[in-house]
């Protein structure tokens, strides 16, 4: 396992990880870690889900030893990650945006863990050794769309106890896209949700059931089809992510 700011693991080590995203109090930290969340991640980039580094760092003090805490950004100054990763004293960044893979690289030897996203079939994702991110995240191919990219386009791209896998998660596909790429994380954010940057108990509880249950049984024969009707979608780029939907 890969250490964090704090030295403490990253990930579970036992199934699939589950990160919630997009936290906005200390209570719907907790209940996420409550209902068995491995990691709950704070948007430091524009979002209805953006916090400031003062606001996270009270919410992290709060979490039990262990879950990994995740501070995500888009463009960020590199400096400026690192200031606000140690700041807030968060296990790992995620780097959301056009980050080059000299700035990755550069933030990667100033934090615990670092994890570049991509939304899906982005040539870059070909390139990805050379950004020298520990994992990657893939997201829809249309981020902010609420929709479920076709999961080919996350087969085969990386290895997949490297892979993390966002966009348009929610509990009724999160088993399905378990089974089907056998990612080493999944990633959710309005899918669990009542409000922007609200979670709702019910959405938490049967993702994280859902999740559980797909990642104990992937020893069968993980035979799902891939979402929608199977078509490719084409390499895009939106102006908004997930967590950045209203």
């Amino acid at each position: 396992m890969t250490a964090g700011l704090s030295g403490a693991p990253v990930g579970g080590g036992d199934g699939v990880v589950v990160k919630i995203c997009g936290i906005t109090s200390a209570t719907d930290a907790l209940l996420a870690v409550g209902m068995g969340a491995d990691a709950v991640g704070f948007i430091f980039a524009p979002s209805p889900r953006q916090m400031a580094p003062a606001a996270v760092a009270d919410i992290v003090k709060v979490l039990p030893h262990g879950i990994l805490t995740v501070g995500v950004f888009r463009d960020e100054a590199p400096r400026r990650v690192v200031e606000i990763a140690h700041q807030a004293r968060l296990h790992a960044v995620q780097l959301h945006g056009r980050e080059s893979a000299e700035d990755t690289r550069w933030i990667r030897d100033r934090v615990g863990t670092t994890i570049k996203a991509f939304p899906a079939g982005h040539p870059a994702i070909e390139r990805f050794e050379e950004y020298g991110a520990h994992y990657l995240l893939i997201d829809g191919a249309n981020p902010g769309s609420g929709e479920v990219f076709d999961w080919r386009l996350a087969e085969g791209v990386a290895d997949p106890r490297r892979l993390i896998v966002s966009g348009g998660l929610r509990p009724a596909n999160v088993g399905q896209a378990i089974r089907r790429l056998r990612p080493w994380g999944v990633d959710v954010a309005s899918g669990v949700e009542s409000a922007p940057g609200v979670k709702d108990p019910g959405k938490l509880r049967d993702f994280l059931v859902a999740a559980r249950d797909a990642s104990a049984a992937l020893g069968g024969s993980g035979d799902a089809a891939p979402p929608g009707d199977g078509t490719v979608a084409a390499p895009g780029r939106a102006e908004l992510f997930d967590w950045q939907r209203e």
